[in-house]
């Protein structure tokens, strides 16, 4: 176990090479520890770093006691801090070459187990999520849930698909783990603060970041994270995504640290799955066909419960006795039609059906209060999955 000292000066060195953090565990591997780094003086960090490094200034004694005064008050606020070649370090990000020197982490849960309990999985994608990119998201956390290994679902905590993933993971009973891009001090996007309290008091959930505190949520800082989110995971699932973006660069590290990468398919003309689409062609993902393969592919075994159960079978469970039949066979009607027709809007529903638009509009709504499935502002609709899982 490293000393309170070794871990304040990862701190300090965490700060300094923040960007470079190569360079800094390379000089901490070299000296044998952190502590050494800040006692041999300027003339041997230059012999080490060359003459004119710019962080021979900056490795000095008042670093280390900033550093000591900012975890105190970290402390304060129930942020700890883990230091690189800690045992409670995560193994997998150890193993990438740009590991960070440290992490800022927000939880309840003994840092160790944090990585350890279930292993990872890593789910990213666009910010403008679809309705087909949250009903397999939710399916895919489903499907981990309903595994003996039970896994942490790691994201950014951003919007679209980030925040669906955590917040189907809290819902299903996984752990999560939000890799922010800014400090430990504040969230980014503001919207998101309520939830990243829950996230931080549930227990194998966890807020982490590299970056120390007052850091602002900057484009290159969101950039750099997803090397943590990729390098915590041994596998990572790309739902949707452009051809440039966030979750294509998480994808693309997770494969420069030859983890397992995998690309949800879509329509050849949809923007935003070009980025996936991208990805199988040259083979750097494998295609997600069916949940029980991806499953399988992973690693994991399924139990195989009725998680995914038919929601028409569960629709008829749930109103059988308070409905009438006929109410309860239109509404299976619509259900099915919603199935096979993603996004159909209520006014296609109502000339499939027959039923005329205002009786359409009536079951659909009721189906909606009642978490069967979701009606977007322009009327479409498709399967809620946290319902019907």
């Amino acid at each position: 176990m490293k000393t309170q000292e070794e871990k304040t000066c990862l701190c300090a060195l965490g700060k300094i090479f923040g960007f470079e953090p190569k360079t800094g565990i390379a000089l901490v591997t070299h000296l044998g520890s952190a502590s050494e780094v800040f006692r041999i003086g300027k003339q041997g960090l230059e012999e080490l770093l060359g003459p004119h490094s710019k962080y021979s200034n900056l490795i000095r004694k008042s670093a280390v006691y900033d550093a000591a005064d900012e975890l105190e008050m970290l402390a304060r606020q129930g942020v700890g801090f883990v230091g690189w070649g800690e045992e409670d370090y995560p193994r997998l990000l150890a193993e990438c070459p740009d590991a960070p020197l440290g992490l800022y982490i927000k939880s309840r849960t003994p840092y160790s187990q944090l990585w350890e309990t279930g292993g990872s999985v890593s789910i990213v994608g666009t910010r403008d999520i679809s309705s087909y990119g949250k009903e397999w998201c939710g399916r895919i956390v489903d499907a981990l849930a309903d595994t003996e290994e039970r896994p942490a679902i790691v994201s950014g905590l951003a919007l679209g698909t980030d925040i669906c993933a955590h917040k189907a993971a809290i819902e299903a009973g996984l752990p999560t783990i939000a890799v922010m891009a800014t400090g430990p001090d504040s969230v980014y996007p503001y919207r998101h603060r309520d939830f990243a309290d829950i996230v931080s008091q549930t227990p194998g959930c966890a807020l982490v970041t590299d970056y120390p505190p007052g850091t602002p949520p900057l484009p290159i800082h969101f950039l750099r994270r997803n090397r943590i989110i990729a390098g915590l995971s041994s596998a990572t699932i790309l739902v949707e995504s452009k051809i440039k973006g966030g979750g294509m660069m998480t994808a693309r590290l997770a494969f420069s640290y030859d983890r397992d990468l995998y690309a949800l398919p879509g329509r050849v003309d949809d923007i935003r799955s070009q980025g996936c689409n991208e990805l199988i062609h040259s083979r750097m993902a494998e295609a997600i066909s069916s949940i029980p393969e991806l499953i399988e592919s992973i690693g994991m075994k399924s139990l195989k419960t009725s998680r995914n159960a038919d929601p028409v079978i569960v629709l008829k469970s749930a109103y059988e006795g308070n409905v009438s039949p006929d109410r309860i066979s239109q509404m299976a009607d619509i259900l099915t039609l919603i199935r096979r027709h993603r996004n159909i809007t209520v006014e296609e529903l109502a000339e499939a059906t027959s039923l005329g638009y205002s009786r359409t509009r009536d079951l659909t709504s009721l189906l909606e209060i009642d978490g069967f499935i979701c009606i977007d502002l322009l009327q479409r609709c498709c399967i809620n999955m946290r319902k019907n899982r």
